[in-house]
């Protein structure tokens, strides 16, 4: 059985971040959603300064980096800002190996929720929130408007 690994990222990682970084969002752009979720979230590459903040984890298989998760601890609050595992290494716990060390690393810092996004139709995300006991709280709809609204 394949034993996923979980560690803080340090900078030798950045190269698989940068390419990890690409491929997840690239996969975004065909999901619903997916065109407001990148406006939103600025793309750590290609400098991916928040390895020093110690607030990025890597999932690895056989020490080669295979996902990350980036996330922040504020008033008690632990959010999770991005996700994503390598398609192939999926199936093996590394989304949930990621999510749980999020948490522990929370609890030590005295948060006392966890919260992330998921978008509509992801599944996948969806499942690994679900099965951390992740559950919707909140749902936001959106659409464009206005003369400029066709480009928003």
């Amino acid at each position: 059985m394949i034993e996923p690994g979980v560690r803080p990222a340090v900078l030798a990682d950045r190269d698989a971040l940068v390419w990890l970084e690409d491929t997840a969002r690239h996969g975004l752009l065909s999901q619903r959603g997916g065109d407001l979720w990148l406006e939103r979230h600025p793309a750590q590459s290609p400098d991916w300064a928040a390895v020093a903040s110690g607030d990025v984890l890597v999932a690895t298989i056989d020490e080669v980096v295979v996902g990350y998760l980036r996330f922040t601890v504020r008033n008690r609050v632990v959010t999770v800002e991005d996700v994503f595992v390598h398609q192939g290494a999926r199936e093996v716990g590394c989304g949930d190996a990621l999510l749980a060390r999020a948490v522990e690393v929370g609890v030590e810092r005295g948060a006392r929720r966890i919260e992330a996004e998921a978008l509509p139709g992801d599944r996948e995300t969806k499942n690994l929130y679900e099965r951390a006991g992740i559950t919707a709280k909140r749902i936001t709809v959106s659409a464009p408007i206005g003369p400029s609204g066709a480009d928003a």
